[in-house]
């Protein structure tokens, strides 16, 4: 299957949920996701989350939840015109986000606290499809891809995903990275990688 025919397939599967069903199942997966050995650890302090928008798993609460105990959370800022991803600090849920490119919520000019690539301890990466080698297959823009290179080696990349996006096989091109791990409302995958 072409990459176009797999992301119209999964977005068709994705958009069937419900808010409630969304909803309940990210809270299943980031119960799954706190199960993670590395995860609780102060090794992952600076984690950089991916901002949730349309039928994407929900990421606002495990964000929140970081907040709180005191891990430096950053979220991704977009760049359209270079296709790239700035890393900025984010303190306040509320205060700091705004919609921005693709009406994704991103940080707000003033909320901007761009950190060096190299500080980011895991990260949670999105995507529209996955299979049990790790492979991913994103929107299309490439910024993953590219944001990817500029990790310290060994950074741990963790995709959230409900079960419904998992395919037997995404079509791979030589440049792409493997995840890390998978994580589903049913289950933790730890990949090839």
């Amino acid at each position: 299957m072409s990459k176009r025919a797999l992301r119209k397939e999964i977005f068709a599967r994705r958009d069937s949920l419900t808010a409630e069903e969304i909803l309940a199942k990210s809270r299943d997966i980031a119960q799954q996701l706190a199960r993670l050995p590395f995860y609780q650890k102060e090794e992952s302090q600076t984690i950089m989350f991916f901002l949730s928008f349309r039928s994407e798993v929900e990421t606002r609460e495990m964000v929140e939840d970081n907040l709180a105990r005191g891990n430096r959370v950053l979220v991704p800022k977009s760049l359209p015109e270079e296709r790239k991803l700035v890393p900025s600090q984010l303190l306040d849920f509320e205060k700091d986000l705004a919609p921005g490119a693709y009406d994704i919520p991103e940080p707000r000019p003033e909320a901007l606290r761009p950190v060096n690539p190299e500080h980011i301890d895991l990260l949670i990466v999105p995507g529209v499809a996955f299979d049990l080698q790790g492979n991913r297959l994103g929107y299309g823009g490439g910024y993953y891809d590219r944001f990817f290179e500029r990790l310290r080696p060994g950074v741990p990349l963790v995709a959230l995903a409900f079960e419904l996006q998992i395919v037997r096989q995404v079509p791979v091109e030589p440049w792409d990275r493997r995840m890390d791990w998978l994580v589903t409302e049913k289950r933790v995958i730890q990949t090839a990688g």
